[in-house]
């Protein structure tokens, strides 16, 4: 199974906005308006919008920003040399099948690739038990709960050394 990711374009837009209407990306991401048509063609510093493929399949979906110079200042205040990541599958017959973990070990790569990241931030549901053990199998650890607008999260983080630490079967897919 080759997965690989591929910048998103405007030609992505029809399947962005189906995988926003699936049940299982709207259980993980219930309040967000990724505003696609508008989003799609703008080509910020501080984010890197790449689609995941299986064997030349669009199947997922990957956003990595600098949290420290996002425009809305999500993340609020974040030291400079960290990265945000958001992942999901799209593809409902692609699910529980170890694409994510393949998907996320090349953004996790992709973001310490650059010397100067020091670590990695994610921010799933506090209810999504699937998402939190997800992420904890490939190092993450728990930083606090936080509110951001409807949402209820639980902050995680993966620094550079801990990468470096998680045993090749905890970060293996």
């Amino acid at each position: 199974m080759t997965i690989t990711l591929r910048q998103a374009t405007l030609d992505d837009l029809d399947i962005l906005q189906r995988w926003d209407e699936q049940p299982h990306v709207l259980a993980c991401d219930p309040h967000s308006d990724w505003n696609w048509h508008v989003e799609l063609g703008r080509e910020p510093e501080w984010r890197e919008q790449w689609i995941a493929e299986w064997d030349g399949r669009p199947i997922g979906m990957v956003q990595i920003i600098d949290p420290a110079e996002e425009e809305t200042h999500y993340w609020g205040n974040v030291p400079d040399h960290w990265r945000a990541i958001d992942i999901w599958i799209g593809e409902p017959n692609c699910l529980g099948r170890g694409f994510g973990t393949k998907i996320m070990r090349l953004a996790i790569e992709r973001c310490f690739s650059n010397a100067h990241v020091e670590g990695i931030l994610v921010d799933p549901l506090s209810n999504n038990d699937r998402a939190i053990r997800f992420y904890e199998r490939l190092g993450f650890q728990f930083v606090e709960h936080r509110q951001f607008e409807d949402d209820h999260c639980a902050i995680y983080r993966l620094s550079r050394n801990r990468w470096i630490q998680v045993p090749a079967s905890r970060n293996a897919s």
